[in-house]
């Protein structure tokens, strides 16, 4: 039986030594620390194609791409800049943690290369 008001959380940042963290919370309030994680539907299709393609030397470039190649084999409709996002946290200069979302016309011609 599912929970009726259970939240996961995929939560990016950087760490102090400028490191990439990504970090899951579950609906109990436990969370791990992930080079790479699915949560939603279709996430088991989608966690195991992360576990075997993603490693830790993967440049963003190859991330971003793996994580959208992942999308449209997991999502029901045809994945568009319309209906994801994709945004970036890193450390740049003296910036800790960065944010951005990556403009729709930068997603089409990623889409577009797939």
């Amino acid at each position: 039986m599912s929970r009726p008001f259970g939240v996961a959380i995929l939560m990016a940042g950087v760490d102090e030594n400028g490191e990439s963290v990504l970090l899951h919370m579950d609906p109990s309030g436990t969370y791990l620390k992930y080079g790479a994680k699915a949560i939603g539907a279709g996430s088991e299709g989608a966690q195991a194609t992360l576990e075997e393609q993603y490693h830790k030397s993967m440049t963003l470039d190859d991330g971003v791409k793996l994580c959208l190649n992942v999308l449209k084999q997991v999502m029901e409709e045809k994945i568009s800049s319309i209906n994801i996002e994709v945004g970036i946290c890193r450390k740049e200069g003296n910036k800790p943690g960065n944010f951005h979302l990556v403009e729709k016309d930068a997603i089409d011609n990623l889409l577009a290369s797939l």
